[in-house]
């Protein structure tokens, strides 16, 4: 009989008022800079960059094996802002093993998960406080922000899956999310 190694159980305090996990082993951050390449308007972006190079989004995560069976979860912290009419987004990923879904929760705030897949389909679904997107097998995804305030969604995944950013680097998405006269435009 094999043995299998034992992984210790744990506990995270998750912060709701700051949308955060607190102590976690990972904490990414990305700023505008980081950006490049995402937004329609190049030359806004690099505006936008000069003028402070903000903030556009954090993740927060615990470590746990990569390995089938594992549960990688985490917080992700989507700013409010736009870069002429374009809302800020997460990058957008597609999973390396893309047999895997992912589970977000929205925290807080209010915006879009935009999905696509390689065959051109494209689908942006609704965000807010207490609803959950169900982000199926073979979906590229990113999360734009909408509100006024931070976009806050807590998400789980199996931990093998992995990131695949390149191939969105070279596709992007086929649809893009503005705020426009006060009006989301999904165009």
């Amino acid at each position: 009989m094999e043995k299998h190694s034992i992984y210790e159980p744990f506990g995270v305090d998750l912060d709701l008022v700051q949308g955060i996990l607190r102590e976690p082993d990972n904490h990414l951050i990305r700023k505008a800079s980081s950006m490049k390449g995402h937004y329609a308007d190049a030359k806004a972006l690099d505006d936008l960059i000069h003028q402070g190079d903000p903030l556009h989004y954090e993740v927060f995560e615990k470590e746990v094996p990569q390995a089938y069976g594992h549960l990688m979860f985490g917080i992700s912290k989507l700013q409010p802002g736009t870069v002429n009419g374009e809302c800020f987004m997460t990058k957008g990923h597609y999973h390396a093993i893309p047999e895997t879904a992912e589970v977000y929760l929205c925290l807080c705030g209010k915006g879009y998960m935009l999905m696509k897949t390689t065959e051109g389909e494209c689908r942006a679904e609704y965000m807010e406080r207490g609803r959950i997107v169900y982000v199926p097998p073979y979906w590229a995804h990113r999360s734009v922000n909408v509100g006024s305030e931070p976009l806050t969604t807590l998400f789980i995944y199996p931990a093998d899956a992995g990131h695949n950013y390149g191939d969105i680097e070279q596709e992007g998405f086929p649809k893009r999310i503005y705020l426009r006269h006060g009006k989301v435009e999904i165009v």
